[in-house]
């Protein structure tokens, strides 16, 4: 009985051990470390080399933009370099120049001197007024510099263009040698002609400021333009769209453009003339475009001097100072064309 109890509890240990799941070992497999991969290193790009600076018998140049010029930013020279010379130190020029400059030259103000030649030399060299230039009216080649282009000419006195004002301190004013005008009988303006030889001169000489200190077409405008109130030079005999369609001087409008508004104007000025309102209009469109005019909704004195201006430069055939619709669609044209950026 024992020997039959042995042999049962022996077989019951095999089948429950050989019952039992296969049970794989731990086996301890060390950890492969991650290698992460370096960022690729970009070589450093060089620097391009700037131009050198000219030296002249101890006179220091540079004439090279290395600026943004569609910024209109430009670091050329057009005169030797002015630096400092502090006592005891020397000033280098290890890093000349830096890219972010520009030129103070952003204005060509042009004038009638009112005086004939002789006189107009005497004045602009030995009073209390001037010019950069000088274009005589003797037939010669002749273009005389009175001031230095980096330097401030007392030219255009109490001044403003759309959001500058004090213009001597950005502008080149050129003089053009003109008796200006006489009164007739009726207290009308008649102002004397401009020389052929002279228009030429201004456009060449003017030609060659607004490329080189790259000057858009909205600077290049009249005293009158920058000061309606007081004056009226170069006045209506000037030829302001000869440089434009000729020289691609300076501004004026697109004749489809002005007709198109024209078609619109003549009946504001049948039933709104007189409105507060339209003259607010008006004022507000010269103001726009350049002029510093405060909008009063009044045709008063200010006004009507602004719009004298306006029609000297733009609408010379009839500069009355009274806004008639062919004047009211010029200056809309002109508006659509060269908006203030």
């Amino acid at each position: 009985m024992r020997k039959t109890l042995y042999i049962i509890g022996l077989s019951t240990c095999v089948f429950s051990c050989t019952s039992q799941p296969n049970v794989k070992k731990n086996t301890y497999k060390p950890k492969t470390p991650v290698v992460q991969a370096k960022p690729a290193v970009k070589p450093a790009t060089p620097e391009p080399p700037k131009p050198k600076i000219i030296s002249d018998h101890g006179v220091e140049f540079f004439t090279t933009n290395i600026a943004d010029p569609t910024k209109n930013d430009n670091t050329a020279s057009y005169g030797s370099i002015v630096s400092a010379k502090p006592a005891g130190y020397k000033v280098v020029k290890t890093y000349f120049p830096a890219i972010a400059q520009n030129f103070r030259q952003r204005y060509l103000i042009l004038h009638y001197t009112a005086l004939p030649d002789d006189k107009s030399i005497t004045v602009l060299t030995q009073q209390a007024v001037s010019a950069h230039y000088l274009v005589n009216n003797t037939g010669d080649n002749d273009i005389y510099q009175l001031v230095d282009e980096n330097k401030r000419s007392y030219h255009a006195g109490v001044s403003s263009w759309r959001n500058d004002k004090n213009l001597n301190d950005t502008s080149i004013g050129i003089e053009i040698v003109n008796t200006g005008y006489t009164t007739d009988g009726s207290g009308k303006r008649i102002f004397a002609a401009f020389s052929d030889e002279q228009v030429r001169k201004v456009a060449a000489l003017a030609k060659d400021i607004i490329v080189r200190y790259q000057i858009p077409a909205t600077n290049v405008l009249a005293h009158a333009d920058i000061a309606p109130t007081r004056k009226q030079d170069p006045g209506p005999m000037f030829p302001w769209k000869k440089l434009y369609d000729e020289y691609q001087i300076g501004m004026w409008y697109d004749e489809a453009t002005k007709q198109n508004f024209f078609d619109l104007a003549q009946l504001d000025f049948t039933t709104r003339y007189n409105e507060p309102s339209f003259i607010f209009l008006i004022q507000t469109a010269l103001q726009k475009f350049g002029y510093g005019v405060d909008p009063s909704g009044q045709w008063d004195d200010a006004t009507k001097k602004t719009i004298e201006a306006f029609q000297y430069h733009f609408r010379p055939q009839n500069y009355s100072g009274i806004m008639d619709a062919e004047t009211w669609a010029i200056l809309q044209a002109l508006n659509q064309k060269y908006p203030i950026k």
